[in-house]
């Protein structure tokens, strides 16, 4: 899929943040941390979590969103899993800003 999708004002997300967005019918958690966007699945590997409830640790190296179900940290930049109980990504999207807005592209 090639077309990026509008999901708001840059200056409507506060630096940290974590917001569930509905991006073409699928449910994607927008990070605002340390002035980057990123964009994962709503989805811990592990157990289908909501990562989007789940705890932002945008201080850490690397930067990660954790599950609040079990605990598992996800990397920020490339949805990698860094501590169980997960041991498989979610999925990270490609997130720019364009005249003001925040736009994200889903990958495969």
């Amino acid at each position: 899929m090639s077309q990026f999708f509008p999901v708001g004002p840059a200056g409507d997300f506060a630096d940290p943040s974590s917001t569930l967005v509905d991006v073409d019918d699928e449910s994607i958690v927008l990070i605002h941390a340390s002035g980057r966007f990123y964009a994962l699945d709503d989805v811990c590997t592990h157990d289908g979590g909501p990562l989007s409830d789940g705890p932002l640790n945008a201080g850490d190296d690397p930067p990660s969103i954790e599950c609040p179900r079990h605990g598992a940290e996800f990397a920020l930049a490339d949805g990698a899993a860094l501590t169980m109980p997960a041991t498989k990504p979610t999925r990270a999207h490609e997130v720019k800003v364009e005249d003001g807005q925040v736009l994200v592209r889903l990958c495969d």
